[in-house]
């Protein structure tokens, strides 16, 4: 296969990837009419199912994933209607917004905490993480490591929010640049343009 059509597959499969992601996204995520209809969101469904908060637009995905990360790390449980207020509050895409807080999920809790801890005490003296003694209570545990946990949770919910936000910023404009460069190539090739 010659290194041009090896290119080209590669886009084809990368296009299919995108497109099956979308459509599992989709199949996952409630319908906006579902939302509409329910009644506990009848309130807000106007503000909830405005069409710029569920479009792909690089400045709502950008908003919605660092809104989605921010409220992933700083309330690890129960993040989700959180988040969507400040989508509808920021203007930022929904649906990208509820993913991104499923990264702190009870599967993966247990680990960030741990990452937490370790970022955290660079910031405080505290002692080496060790599990509660028998006898020793919940409550008491937590408030022995608590103090460097919430400190490493506010560090990945502000520096993964600025990252991700950033990061989507950039990958849109190098993806814009090139399909331009694409689109010039493409033009300056054909018979007659000049």
């Amino acid at each position: 296969m010659t290194r041009h059509g090896n290119r080209t597959s590669h886009r084809a499969a990368d296009r299919t990837l995108w497109r099956r992601m979308r459509h599992s996204l989709g199949q996952r995520m409630p319908e906006r009419d579902a939302l509409a209809r329910n009644p506990m969101l009848r309130p807000i469904a106007r503000h909830l199912l405005a069409p710029r908060l569920w479009h792909m637009q690089h400045e709502s995905v950008a908003r919605g994933v660092a809104i989605g990360l921010f409220w992933a790390f700083v309330m690890p449980l129960g993040q989700i209607p959180l988040a969507v207020a400040h989508c509808i509050w920021w203007r930022a895409n929904i649906p990208l917004s509820v993913v991104s807080t499923l990264v702190t999920n009870p599967l993966t809790l247990g680990f960030w905490l741990w990452a937490a801890y370790q970022v955290g005490i660079r910031f405080v003296d505290a002692p080496p993480l060790v599990m509660p003694r028998q006898g020793t209570s919940l409550l008491e545990w937590f408030s022995a490591v608590g103090t460097p946990v919430v400190l490493g949770m506010a560090v990945f919910a502000i520096g993964g929010s600025l990252a991700s936000y950033a990061l989507i910023k950039l990958a849109w404009r190098i993806k814009v640049l090139l399909h331009l460069r694409h689109r010039r190539r493409r033009q300056s090739g054909r018979p007659g343009s000049a």
